[in-house]
């Protein structure tokens, strides 16, 4: 008989390696699997895995997330993101085990005219409109939650930043060491969500048994040139940030204009705790060297 209570899949990513940190802190019995050790579409493994620890909770932070690569290997994005995450559902809905999920906004279209017409962003049942693989394989993964599952949380992210692992905000603070200037778009628009506040609130919903899908985000809206020009100013470095658009950035897949999560609904829960996107990278750049 093991004692695990929960079991975290994607221990090496961002989101996967903070929550493993978490609840050690918590005292609370947790394995971590990254996709070496586990391949989550290897679905006898997990089954044995699932019969062998007996968990109460499986947090599933593991992703394929080569948004751009995902273009050419969709076959693989749609394994790791879709039917592996079908399987996954199906044998947690088995065993009566609790399913955290990550998605992301790109399962919304992103379009241009969405920053007027949805100004405090998209809500958790706005119409789903992916517009490339890598968002397509994502929401083939939500889909088949909602098809195999009953206990489940699916928690959309937007602009994923945190200590561990990479995101946008380590890779300027890098680059602002490496070069005098940078250039970063101005037309797309969001809220980023930080990690260990995805986490907090990701323990509250459990707290109080919830279930279903949920946004979480930061307040505000932003764009990546001003993010990165506030990241830089709050680290007090003197590199030169200079706004441009996405055309001058061309990139193989569609990318959104408009990635703000409306957090309305998680806010009226208890023990839930959002903050300006301003105050979360102020403590994210407090933890990082």
């Amino acid at each position: 008989m093991s004692d695990t209570e929960v079991i975290v899949l994607g221990k090496n990513g961002q989101l996967g390696s903070e929550w493993l940190e978490t609840l050690q802190k918590k005292g609370i019995r947790v394995k971590g699997y990254s996709s070496s050790e586990l391949n989550i579409t290897d679905s006898n493994r997990i089954e044995e895995i699932l019969d062998t620890e007996k968990p109460k909770l499986v947090i599933n932070a593991s992703a394929y997330t080569k948004v751009d690569k995902a273009e050419e290997e969709w076959k693989i994005a749609f394994e790791v993101n879709g039917k592996a995450v079908g399987e996954l559902a199906k044998a947690c809905q088995k065993r009566s085990i609790k399913l955290v999920h990550y998605s992301t906004d790109y399962v919304f279209s992103g379009s241009e005219s969405d920053i007027q017409e949805f100004p405090a962003g998209y809500s958790e049942n706005h119409p789903l409109a992916p517009q490339n693989q890598y968002a397509i394989s994502k929401l083939m993964g939500e889909l088949y939650i909602r098809e195999q599952m009953t206990d489940y949380l699916i928690i959309r992210v937007a602009w994923l930043c945190g200590k561990n692992g990479n995101n946008f905000i380590k890779t300027m603070l890098r680059l602002g060491k490496e070069r005098p200037e940078l250039n970063v778009v101005n037309d797309q628009f969001g809220a980023p969500s930080f990690v260990d506040n995805v986490i907090e609130n990701t323990i509250a919903l459990l707290n109080i048994q919830a279930k279903g899908t949920f946004h979480i985000a930061s307040k505000g809206l932003t764009n990546w040139y001003e993010f990165a020009k506030t990241a830089l100013e709050l680290k007090e470095m003197q590199t030169v940030v200079n706004p441009i658009s996405s055309n001058a950035w061309p990139s193989p897949v569609k990318r959104p204009s408009f990635s703000k999560l409306s957090t309305a609904k998680i806010e009226m829960l208890d023990g839930v705790k959002l903050e300006h996107w301003t105050e979360g990278l102020k403590r994210l750049i407090s933890t990082l060297d």
